[in-house]
């Protein structure tokens, strides 16, 4: 899997998909927090109520996530300490307009990715070491063969509990400057729908979620 810090644009768009998958969590009345000392960044505290739970919130711009073994090699790094996974996917690998957000139980993922690790073995496969991750696909069936399917197929059986739409990274500036360029040759009455539209696309968040309130 290619290493998204080497592409500024890959960096930005995994900026957005961590922000959907709190936006969309919040969006379903949690309250979402990061936990004082614990050094995993993808970890929060989330609470409803008197709900409380630890989730990782993971995300994916070619639709597998990953998570490794421990040093030990008998747990996992991560997943054992976290009462469900929140996997932030692009809609589509190569024209992304969408970030899908999945809500998965952590007994289950604990499951899939133990799948995944026995099979490989099984197989005869180099199993990573050292805290690399094995990866698993969110949206292909599962199957046992090839063995990379086994574990597979999160995002079919857990439909996106949001899809929030993205902006292509380094845009929104670009379109500023337009803004600016044609102001007094393009001027138009903006309508509450396009502002909403304008909002969801800026902060990423669904336009169903955009209060405007207007006061005379």
């Amino acid at each position: 899997m290619a290493n998204i810090f080497e592409d500024p644009k890959k960096a930005s768009r995994k900026t957005q998909l961590f922000e959907a998958g709190i936006h969309a969590l919040e969006n379903h009345g949690w309250k979402v927090e990061k936990i004082p000392g614990f050094g995993k960044g993808s970890v929060r505290k989330i609470t409803k109520g008197s709900q409380e739970r630890i989730v990782s919130i993971r995300t994916t711009q070619d639709q597998w996530i990953a998570f490794p073994r421990n040093d030990a090699g008998d747990a996992w790094v991560t997943l054992s300490d976290v009462d469900a996974v929140v996997a932030v996917s692009v809609d589509d690998k190569e024209n992304p307009r969408f970030a899908q957000v999945h809500f998965i139980e952590g007994d289950e993922m604990r499951a899939r990715f133990d799948r995944a690790y026995q099979a490989r073995i099984k197989a005869g496969h180099s199993v990573p070491t050292k805290r690399r991750g094995i990866w698993i696909s969110l949206y292909d069936e599962e199957a046992s063969s090839p063995v990379s399917r086994v574990g597979a197929g999160a995002g079919i059986a857990h439909k996106p509990i949001a899809r929030v739409p993205l902006t292509e990274p380094g845009l929104p500036d670009e379109q500023e400057k337009k803004k600016v360029g044609q102001a007094g040759t393009d001027l138009r009455p903006l309508s509450i729908s396009d502002a909403k539209k304008s909002l969801s696309m800026f902060l990423g968040v669904p336009e169903e979620s955009i209060e405007i309130i207007i006061r005379s």
